[in-house]
Formats: C-alpha cells, sequence, structure tokens
C-alpha cells in the first residue's frame, strides 16, 4: 500500500510530545483523534505562557494583566472568526464544547416559544417541524428531542444509505413548509461520511427554515466557510482540533443572534440590573455568562494557528491520504466489515469496523496492549448503530500526526486480536 501525503509528518510529530510515550514496551500509536486530538506543544506553551504571566479575569478592571487577559480572550475569538471566514469576531460566541453550543441554539428556540413577542423564527408550535438525520452524534440529536418534548414540535430525520451516505431521496417530503430547523452534522463521527451540505441548506432555505450545522469533525480536517456553506448555525470544539478541552464555540449570523434571547444568564451578559428587571447585553456578550475560559480561548487560538500554518487544503489532503490507505488495510483483513462508505470520496480517516464476531470492547483491549489506542463502544451515535445493526464498533480515526506505519501496526494487530479469540 502506498500513500501520497501533503505534509511533512515526521515533522509534525516532533511537535507533539505525547506522541513519544510508550504503552508498557509498545511505541504509541494514537488512533482515537476524532474522539479527543493530541494538542501540540505551540498550544500548550501558549496556555501556560497565559496562565504564568498574564491570569487575570477579562472586561471588567483597568489593570495591565486584566488588559493582557481581555486582548488575549477577544484575539481568540478574531482568531476563530478568521479560521471559519465569518464577517465579524462578534458573531462567534464561546462555548464549553459543541455540545453547549447545540443546546445554546435548542434553548434559544424554547425560550422564544414561551415568551410574549419573541421572534417568529423562534418560535415552536404543534404542526412545526424540527429535521436532522440519522447520522447524528447525540449531542445533536437529544437537544432537538427534548425541544420538540417541550414544544410539542415533531422531530424527523433524514436516513443513512447501506453505504453510509445520507439519503437523500425524500428530501423533498421531510424538509417541507413545516420545517422550522434544520440541523445536522457536516462530518459524522461513526461513519466519516462527509454530507452534501449544499443540497440540504438549499432546500432548507427554499421552505424558510434555518440551519444548523455541527463542524465538530470537520473544522479539524477541512477547509470550514461560513459564506461557501450558506448556514445560519455553526458549532464545534477545540479539543478535537488539536486545542484544549473546554472550549467551543457557536457562529450564528450576527442579525439572528441579536433575535436570539440568551441561554445563561448572570454576571457579564447584563447591560442594567435593577431589583425589578435586567437588559441584556448585545451578542457574544449576551451569551457568556460568568467568568470565560480564558485560558482555553489562549489555547484554541494556538491550535487555529497551527493548523493555519500547515494549511487547511494540506491537512484535507493527509486526511484523504490516511482514509485510502486505512480503507484499503483494513479491507484485506479477512472477516472485517467497515461500517460507513468503502471508499476515500468524501469522507475522513474515521473508520468504524466490526471484526468477526468479537466484540469491539476485546478487540480495543488486544490492540492497547500493543500499544495502538483506538474506541470502541457506539460512539455517542446509538441510533447510527442501530441503522447498521450493531451495538458497538471499532473505530480508527486519524489526524495530521498520523502515519502510514501506525496504520500498518493497526492492520497486523488485528491478526493478533484474531488468535486470541480463535
Amino acid at each position: 500500500m502506498e500513500a501520497v501525503n501533503s505534509l511533512d509528518v515526521e515533522a509534525v510529530r516532533a511537535d507533539f510530545p505525547i506522541l513519544q510515550r510508550k504503552i508498557g514496551d509498545k511505541p504509541l500509536a494514537y488512533l482515537d483523534s476524532a474522539a479527543t486530538s493530541q494538542k501540540p506543544a505551540q498550544v500548550t506553551d501558549a496556555m501556560r505562557r497565559f496562565s504564568d504571566y498574564s491570569n487575570a479575569n477579562i472586561s471588567r478592571s483597568v489593570h495591565t494583566m486584566a488588559a493582557e487577559a481581555t486582548d488575549a480572550y477577544e484575539g481568540a475569538r478574531a482568531k476563530v472568526a478568521s479560521f471559519i471566514g465569518a464577517p465579524s469576531p462578534d458573531e462567534v460566541i464561546f462555548t464549553k464544547n459543541s455540545t453547549e453550543a447545540i443546546n445554546l441554539m435548542t434553548y434559544a428556540f424554547q425560550n422564544a416559544s414561551v415568551e410574549r413577542g419573541a421572534d417568529p423564527r423562534f418560535t415552536l408550535r404543534p404542526g412545526d417541524e424540527v429535521v436532522v438525520t440519522e447520522m447524528e452524534h447525540h449531542a445533536n440529536l437529544v437537544p432537538w428531542q427534548q425541544l420538540c418534548l417541550r414544544t410539542g414540535a415533531t422531530l424527523r430525520w433524514l436516513g443513512v444509505t447501506d453505504s453510509g451516505r445520507l439519503d437523500l431521496d425524500d428530501l423533498h417530503e421531510v424538509v417541507n413548509e413545516r420545517t422550522k430547523v434544520v440541523s445536522f452534522t457536516h462530518v459524522s463521527n461513526l461513519l466519516g461520511t462527509v454530507n452534501p451540505t449544499a443540497a440540504v441548506v438549499a432546500r432548507a432555505k427554499e421552505v424558510g427554515a434555518l440551519v444548523g450545522l455541527d463542524s465538530s469533525q470537520a473544522a479539524p480536517h477541512l477547509p470550514v466557510d461560513v459564506a461557501g456553506l450558506g448556514v445560519d448555525f455553526i458549532a464545534f470544539t477545540g479539543h478535537k482540533m488539536l486545542g484544549p478541552t473546554g472550549i467551543g464555540m457557536l457562529w450564528a449570523r450576527a442579525e439572528l443572534l441579536g433575535a436570539m434571547p440568551p441561554f445563561l444568564s448572570g454576571g457579564s451578559m447584563i447591560e442594567t440590573v435593577t431589583m425589578e428587571r435586567t437588559t441584556f447585553a448585545g451578542p457574544p456578550a449576551k451569551f457568556e455568562a460568568g467568568t470565560p475560559p480564558v485560558a482555553e480561548a489562549v489555547g484554541l487560538a494556538a491550535a487555529i494557528e497551527y493548523l493555519e500554518a500547515l494549511g487547511m487544503d494540506h491537512v484535507r489532503a493527509h486526511e484523504q491520504d490516511m482514509a485510502g490507505y486505512m480503507l484499503e488495510g483494513l479491507g484485506a483483513v479477512d472477516g472485517l466489515t467497515v461500517i460507513g462508505p468503502d471508499v476515500p470520496t468524501d469522507r475522513i480517516a474515521t473508520v468504524s469496523f466490526t471484526f468477526a464476531d468479537i466484540h469491539p470492547h476485546d478487540v480495543g483491549q488486544v490492540l492497547d496492549s500493543e500499544g495502538i489506542a483506538v474506541r470502541v463502544g457506539h460512539h455517542c451515535a446509538k441510533p447510527t448503530c442501530a441503522r447498521f445493526g450493531v451495538t458497538a464498533t471499532t473505530r480508527a480515526s486519524a489526524h495530521v500526526y498520523t502515519t502510514t506505519d501506525e496504520i500498518d501496526r493497526l492492520v497486523s494487530a488485528l491478526e493478533k486480536v484474531r488468535k486470541v479469540f480463535a
């Protein structure tokens, strides 16, 4: 098997100290980046410098370190906005992860549905419909289920084909004049599928629905441009794109943020407060109650700088190389079935599979004994597993630091799994 990488992967790997460690006496092969990616030294160094020399709360003080902290935090917001092509940094809301970002969206709909005079685009009533897909991570399914239960709206979804692609045959029937919002995954965390966003967005706009995109698995691996995508909301998280945990973001069009009710309330998101009533600040402050994750935002900015220095086109090309290499290698293993697209076109190098009748937990434990880290379970996508008639899979996932040698080790180690459970 051969692969043509667009990155100097060995130079990249030198920036990730954790990749030098061993598991037992075996060198680490980290193939669990879809769950959490590793961080380069540039990210941890940036966070350490901030914590060591500029740690302070933002916005409400005039001393030097508070000003530095404010500049660092707002600089991170501007970095995120530039990364996704947002017209203004004020359209970027920091959250603790994608899950919170999507909940921010759903609670805006819920709050608007019970408030007098709320923007009708955010009000849901019985008869209204919300559309998701059968390949959602629970983070982009459960909040919408809960919203529909609370408002009387109906949840509908687009299906998935046997080959792991989004089934658009009934797109015009599912997304219809009753649809108020469509929220779907940009890239499936279980199947690796890169979805055809243009067709879904175009249909949603035809019927006047708002469109949200869960880009948690897209932002780390391929260019994301909000203007080109034509959506109203995008969510992603830092820890899957070489950044720290505890930081994510929601982007939304400025006009929509102005119309949305806040999600959390308290300090920092107010304009005026009396004992009788409160008025709220404008976005983004309106959606960032309390002390924010400043050091984590600094880390996210450093991660974005790192990815931009590599070039997102190069990152995407490397991802496609790894996807093709992994699919070819795994496809040669007897008794292994890939769940999802079996070709690298319109997919990332996140590959879920079943192996003979061996439970994924057993597969994962044997692989770990060989120094190979993969994910096992339902991957917070139980309806997708059910669609393919499995309760769990083993999932191997790559990033900018993944090598073909690591994939070869995975393929070879599966033969040891077979022998252990023969």
